[in-house]
């Protein structure tokens, strides 16, 4: 009997309050699913950076016959054989370095006209023989980059010492500052989400003052009174956090699975196992965030 009480007055004041419950509704669901969107975001960030990290090499430039005059490090000309046989073997000594790759400047020449023949206005007027010999370092751990800089930048025949890490920066950087602007909206959406639902349950307290003060009168106790006050926000808070996970789901089946996968190749996006696992955390948020703050809010204005 207790329970379908609590039921029945849970209805009424959906009922009473449907405007203001929409809005909670839509307010948490907003919240939530920025909230979600930014643990995905960071996740996504995570899986670039120890899948490129794991990709990007150190290239070793080596003075060819036209830097002398741009570059003072290559003043005494291009690099000798045994200038280059004496860079290989040292860092084929090394414990950082896992691999070793010579690229000639023929080939260096072939890969620049395979990328930016079609994008650059100056592609028809670069020449093999100025592209840069190079070697392409794989270090066993990619933050170990300082160690090859320190031992050859300043090497005879080297022009420079280039971490390709650093050029992923700015890619990182931007997901990152996204990540923080979605955090930033996230908390505004939840500030006007707490906000909703303690208007909604100061309303609904004083349009049922009359039954709350009979309840009160006949000996029932706070925790009963207040408890289809607490349901409803939770209640309302619930089916925000299920249009939240509608939301993750859609977005990452449409966006990413349907076009970002096809758009990028170059990005290994995170799959289904990482938005499922997000979805039980939103839901709690869901139900539990709107039953505190109505359990506060009741402490202020369900005094009769």
């Amino acid at each position: 009997m207790r329970a379908q009480f609590v039921l029945s007055e849970i209805g009424v004041g959906l009922r009473r309050n449907l405007t203001m419950t929409f809005a909670v509704i839509v307010s948490v669901a907003l919240s939530l699913a920025l909230f979600g969107g930014s643990l995905l975001m960071r996740e996504q960030a995570s899986t670039m950076k120890g899948y490129w990290y794991d990709k990007v090499n150190v290239s070793i430039y080596l003075c060819n016959k036209t830097d002398a005059e741009s570059f003072p490090s290559c003043a005494k000309g291009a690099a000798t054989e045994d200038q280059k046989k004496e860079i290989r073997a040292d860092l084929e000594k090394m414990g950082v370095v896992q691999k070793v790759e010579f690229e000639t400047a023929d080939e260096a020449y072939k890969h620049y006209k395979e990328q930016f023949d079609k994008k650059s206005p100056i592609a028809g007027f670069v020449t093999p023989d100025q592209m840069q010999e190079s070697f392409r370092v794989k270090l066993k751990d990619p933050t170990k980059f300082e160690v090859i800089s320190t031992a050859f930048s300043q090497r005879p025949g080297v022009q420079m010492v280039q971490d390709q890490k650093d050029v992923l920066s700015n890619l990182f950087n931007l997901v990152n500052g996204m990540n923080y602007a979605a955090l930033g909206v996230m908390a505004l959406m939840l500030v006007v989400a707490l906000m909703l639902i303690v208007n909604t349950v100061r309303v609904s307290a004083f349009s049922r003052r009359r039954e709350t003060g009979i309840m009160r009168l006949v000996g029932a106790s706070s925790f009963y009174i207040q408890i289809p006050f607490i349901m409803e926000a939770a209640f309302a808070g619930l089916l925000g956090a299920g249009l939240a996970c509608v939301l993750l789901v859609s977005g990452h089946y449409f966006l990413v699975n349907n076009w970002l996968v096809d758009q990028i190749d170059l990005i290994q996006f995170i799959g289904w196992d990482a938005v499922l696992a997000k979805l039980p955390l939103v839901l709690a948020i869901g139900l539990l965030m709107p039953a505190l703050a109505a359990f506060a809010a009741l402490r202020k204005y369900l005094k009769v």
